[in-house]
């Protein structure tokens, strides 16, 4: 038995949850243990003051909000004194709670997450969070912070670990920028909608953030592949990156997302001559992130020919290649790399693997 305990239950914590009590695991038990946000935590107790299966798990959102006060310390304390291994699964994009993996990880917690931070943000802490794992020490997963609930770290873990030689990695990470784009620069010819257009409509959707220059500036795309480098062997870090921001200049300090998305039309004419251009070459635009050992990697706008594995992406679907020295030609990965069902099993799979481990 692993006991979980969810930091952030928002929409993929909730829908992690939602798996977690669905679905039993033959062999396997997963209890929910405690569930803490901002506000409020809640957790049962036995009498000597560990941790318990909560009562009603699938009340579990209700009796949050009249639970006691969140503190996030003492939820942790409770976590690691309850007998047997147990898995915190921050499923927040917090800093600030990444930091803290080092001293839960030397309190004998399992980390699972899909949170980028600790292993994208500065090198120190992503070398202090490996310090704490190993052989018979507790273990870290974060399959869900590249590609959701593709399997792509954990393909470069067994490439790595299989002595093979990683000369590229190249991929669309970003299921909002990946809709963007196949949408606009298509093999089919350049009568899209105007690039702006399309933004609104995304964002309408909800396909982006509520600002669509946290999508547009490249930073999450960056962090992927700071995390795929370091997986890889490389001490990489964000300011080592090359990364194309694509707001224009003159919209990168307006106020408001409401006051980018009414000045951006008038960009619109820059963005349909670079896809006129591509056309013209036999190319479309893809916006990708890029590993390269040997050189510069890079987060940028690429052209690749129609007859591209990238050019024929649909939807808001994510495609990593890597190519190695045994895989010349490329390993592709494609599907789902965002939402947050597909996210919520990626998370699932890393927890089973921490009860398989820990069994």
């Amino acid at each position: 038995m692993v006991n979980v305990a969810v930091v952030g239950p928002g929409l993929v914590g909730q829908a992690l949850i939602q798996q977690l009590l669905a679905h039993e695991v033959p062999g396997l038990a997963l209890p929910l243990v405690g569930v803490i946000n901002s506000r409020r935590m809640l957790t049962h107790s036995a009498p000597s003051g560990h941790l318990q299966p909560l009562a009603s798990p699938g009340q579990w959102a209700k009796q949050l909000a009249d639970a006691e006060a969140a503190d996030l310390k003492a939820f942790v304390t409770r976590l690691a004194a309850t007998p047997g291994p147990s898995v915190i699964v921050d499923c927040t994009s917090s800093l600030a709670i990444a930091e803290l993996y080092p001293a839960w990880l030397a309190q004998g917690l399992h980390v699972v997450t899909p949170n980028k931070k600790g292993f994208s943000s500065q090198y120190e802490l992503y070398a202090a969070i490996r310090a704490q794992t190993g052989p018979r020490r507790p273990l870290v997963y974060h399959e869900s912070t590249v590609g959701a609930g593709l399997p792509v770290l954990n393909t470069l873990y067994d490439l790595v670990r299989t002595g093979d030689e990683i000369v590229r990695i190249e991929g669309v990470f970003s299921g909002t920028l990946s809709y963007l784009f196949n949408t606009f620069s298509s093999a089919g010819g350049n009568d899209a909608q105007a690039f702006s257009a399309i933004v609104a409509g995304a964002k309408a959707l909800g396909y982006t953030e509520p600002d669509p220059r946290d999508d547009l500036n490249g930073l999450d795309v960056a962090r992927k592949v700071v995390i795929l480098a370091r997986v890889a062997g490389l001490a990489l870090s964000l300011e080592d990156l090359d990364v194309e921001n694509i707001v224009p200049a003159a919209l990168r300090t307006v106020a408001t997302a409401d006051e980018f998305m009414a000045q951006l039309p008038a960009s619109d004419d820059h963005f349909t001559e670079l896809n006129r251009e591509a056309a013209a070459a036999g190319t479309v635009l893809r916006y990708v992130g890029t590993v390269d050992p040997r050189g510069r990697s890079s987060v940028k706008l690429v052209r690749y020919p129609f007859d591209h594995p990238f050019a024929g992406l649909k939807g808001s679907d994510n495609i990593i290649a890597f190519t190695t020295k045994r895989f010349a030609s490329p390993l592709i990965i494609q599907g789902a790399g965002a939402g947050a069902a597909v996210t919520a099993f990626g998370i699932f799979a890393d927890l089973i693997k921490v009860a398989e481990r820990t069994a």
